[in-house]
């Protein structure tokens, strides 16, 4: 495509009235089936050939569109099966529907044209010399343009060419532009033809309002085509300015679903179905890692102010942020088990894992904590959330859902049996309700502690004493572990195999 000459200001308005809307539909009425109908109300000039019917006048005003009285450029769209300039690569053949060859004629005024930089280029005295130009009877008569465009034989292709060879006649292209797909079929075909007001209308257009997620992969393919400029905005709404824009996002929602939204359940539901679709899991650990050691902070925080008090006041004001402290730790541990929940159904609690089994003095304030009796009466929950926490990742390396290594499988075990023991010796204020949270407990620091060498296993199991009751029946879990202990030290040692 040969251009020249530079944008002119927009021409006079003449011709057609009508939304480009009405338009296409007399196009597609008179187009249809591959062959052009006459519409007996308007007057036949714009012919196609002599073995085809006729192309009605879109405007009956004088000097208007195709108006063959007064043109001065005769146009031949040419339907050119291999011409696909603006059509993506993955367009299938479902897209493009074959059409006979053919020479459609419409009649242009050339001071209209000029409007569209290519047809600029090709009226000006450079290509003239070249151009074939139809001969003049009398010097004095008024000069022909003969002009050939090659237009793309898919679905309605010439419908938009001829769509935006008469929006060079209108002075109010945006009015012409309803809907998203009328912006895509006339773009294209705009920018072949230098057309920068169309182009312009288009993308103003684009820009302003929603798309499917099929027409924003129109735009993508698009948006090349386009200059900078043009394409700022477009952009902008599908390409992110950072490369870690979805970790920030989902950041964003994480904290709001478990800190500032007023219907927590569901939002935290909605969340958690984004972090199960999302497409990286690599970003999901990452952003989750983030908020677990976030909330994990302040509960250990607040743990540690209430076992040991800092400050000095009356014993109002202490009872009072006692109970601050203690609410903190509340509210925040269930967010905790929510964020653990999470990790472990997508399989990224390592880190987790790891920190969890590194919490001696964290532990330490725990212990003192449940020996105090006012958390009962403030959080009587409390120990309940803290070792469903403690459950879901133990019972993730006991599972192999975790791979955790040797230290951490036994330090997680000796840190937190003693929370265990204590919270269990309170089952009976606590209520029955969590006696099957300390027996599932019991039972998965038993089977990780099967996986540890026998000296560690021997100075853990020493401590799970307390799981026994009167009735050796009733704890069977710990009568396996201390049979399985039993019977690997008591086996023959193993020689040493040397080289």
């Amino acid at each position: 495509m040969t251009t020249g000459g530079g944008a002119l200001k927009k021409k006079q308005r003449v011709g057609s009235n009508n939304r480009l809307s009405s338009t296409l539909a007399d196009l597609d009425s008179s187009l249809s089936d591959g062959t052009l109908a006459e519409v007996s109300h308007k007057p036949p000039s714009l012919r196609r050939s002599s073995s085809h019917s006729l192309l009605p006048v879109i405007s009956s005003c004088s000097g208007g569109f195709n108006d063959a009285a007064t043109a001065d450029v005769i146009l031949r769209l040419l339907l050119d099966q291999h011409y696909s300039q603006f059509e993506p690569p993955e367009a299938s053949s479902d897209a493009t529907s074959p059409v006979d060859q053919s020479e459609i004629q419409i009649y242009l005024h050339s001071h209209v044209l000029r409007r569209s930089k290519y047809f600029t280029a090709l009226l000006s005295e450079r290509w003239q010399l070249q151009n074939e130009s139809s001969p003049n009877s009398s010097e004095n008569a008024p000069k022909i343009y003969r002009f050939k465009l090659s237009v793309p034989a898919t679905t309605d292709s010439i419908n938009h060419h001829l769509a935006v060879l008469q929006l060079l006649y209108s002075d109010d292209l945006l009015s012409s532009i309803d809907t998203v797909s009328t912006a895509l079929n006339l773009l294209p075909v705009a920018l072949e033809l230098l057309f920068e007001d169309c182009i312009k209308a288009c993308v103003k257009f684009l820009e302003a309002v929603p798309w499917s997620e099929d027409e924003e992969k129109k735009i993508l393919n698009l948006i090349p085509f386009l200059s900078d400029e043009e394409s700022k905005e477009l952009l902008a709404r599908v390409s992110p300015v950072k490369s870690d824009s979805s970790e920030e996002m989902l950041d964003g929602l994480i904290l709001s679903a478990i800190h500032n939204h007023p219907n927590m359940a569901f939002a935290k539901a909605f969340v958690a179905k984004l972090l199960r679709d999302f497409s990286s899991r690599e970003s999901a650990r990452r952003v989750l890692d983030k908020a677990f050691e976030k909330s994990l902070r302040v509960v250990k925080q607040s743990l540690e102010e209430y076992s040991s008090p800092d400050f000095r006041g009356d014993h109002n004001e202490t009872e009072a942020i006692q109970r601050l402290n203690l609410h903190t730790a509340m509210t925040n541990g269930k967010h905790l088990l929510w964020l653990v929940e999470r990790m472990i159904e997508l399989k990224v609690a390592d880190a987790a894992v790891k920190a969890w089994s590194e919490q001696a003095s964290f532990t330490a304030d725990l212990q003192r904590a449940f020996r105090d009796d006012a958390w009962r009466n403030i959080v009587p929950s409390l120990p309940a959330v803290v070792l469903r926490c403690t459950s879901r990742l133990a019972n993730a390396v006991a599972t192999g859902n975790i791979l955790a290594t040797r230290q951490v499988r036994m330090k997680l075990v000796r840190d937190w049996l003693p929370v265990l023991i204590i919270c269990k010796d309170s089952v009976s204020l606590m209520g029955p309700n969590h006696k099957s949270l300390y027996l599932e407990l019991e039972e998965t620091f038993l089977r990780i502690i099967s996986t540890l060498p026998l000296s560690d296993a021997q100075e853990l199991l020493q401590q799970c004493l307390s799981f026994s009751t009167r009735n050796v029946d009733d704890c069977p879990h710990l009568v396996a572990a201390f049979t399985t202990w039993f019977r690997r030290a008591n086996r023959p040692p193993q020689p040493d195999f040397c080289d």
